[in-house]
Formats: C-alpha cells, structure tokens, sequence
C-alpha cells in the first residue's frame, strides 16, 4: 500500500527477551541484518500486518508474545535512488512505518526461520538493544533510532543510553 506522497505502509518489529536484548536477523544470503518488518495489506491494520509478518519471519504466533507498545506515528525513510523502481506506478520513494515493541513469552525455540515459503533471513542473534543502530543499513539508521528512543524505555531490563 503506498500512499499518495510515495511512502509504502509499512510495520516493524522489535523483539525483546527478558534479559533486555532484542531479535537481530540476517537477510537471507546476506551480510545485512535488520529487525523484522513487512509491508500492510490494503484493508489491513498495522496490528494484523504485525502478526502475519512476525508469523511469516520468525514463525512465532500471537501467543508467543505479548505487546509492550508502539512508536506513536508512522516513522519515516526515504530509499537510496538506486533502490527506487521509476518504471512503477504509484512510484515508492521510501518506507511509512509503525514500530512495535514485543516481549517473547514462550521459549525461544519457537522460533522458526523457515517457516514461511520464502525465508527471509537465515540467522538470528539476541543483541543490546543499540547494536541495531549502528548496524543497520545507512538509510534505515535515523527510523531505528527514533524507534529505539521512543521504545526502548519500556523493555523489562531497562537498557538505556547514557
């Protein structure tokens, strides 16, 4: 779904354990981690987009989490030019996202890189909860820290930045 200014909808997730770290994933055949996130179907609410692509990315189910919170609006970034498709229409020039904040409650072996028919990561890691900022691709770095900032006060462990 991409709305009129280009910006495709879009939700983020962001994993925690109850020692405070949160779920890094490496993009399949890659060296490109990330936390899970996906697109919103039309007539799809961000919550259910949440579920289906954490289902579809991790193979976890809404039992095995519990919602802690979201960013408070849509979190923005623009694509490099190079990624940008100019022959499609509507044209997408960057990502709109709604960032959640999840607590696992089930045993981490629920998780399941495979599950889907198109993996879309091959490994995964618990790491503090800043590490992502610095490791995520360069254009998606200023939606991971505004999301991290406005969520990271709310993970049990209570990791901050000084």
């Amino acid at each position: 779904m991409i709305d009129s200014e280009g910006f495709r909808a879009n939700v983020g997730i962001i994993l925690t354990n109850d020692d405070g770290r949160v779920f890094w994933a490496r993009r399949l055949g890659m060296n490109a981690w990330q936390f899970p996130q996906g697109g919103i179907k039309q007539d799809e609410s961000p919550e259910s987009a949440m579920y289906r692509e954490l289902k579809e990315e991790t193979g976890l189910e809404s039992e095995h989490v519990e919602i802690i919170g979201s960013t408070d609006d849509w979190l923005k970034y623009w694509l490099p030019k190079r990624f940008i498709r100019h022959n499609t229409y509507p044209l997408c020039i960057g990502q709109k996202q709604i960032w959640y904040l999840l607590r696992l409650i089930a045993d981490e072996s629920y998780v399941d890189l495979t599950h889907s028919q198109e993996p879309e990561f091959d490994l995964w890691k618990w790491v503090d909860v800043w590490d992502p900022i610095e490791e995520v691709v360069s254009f998606k770095r200023n939606v991971y820290e505004q999301a991290l900032k406005q969520l990271a006060p709310f993970i049990s462990a209570g990791f901050g930045r000084s």
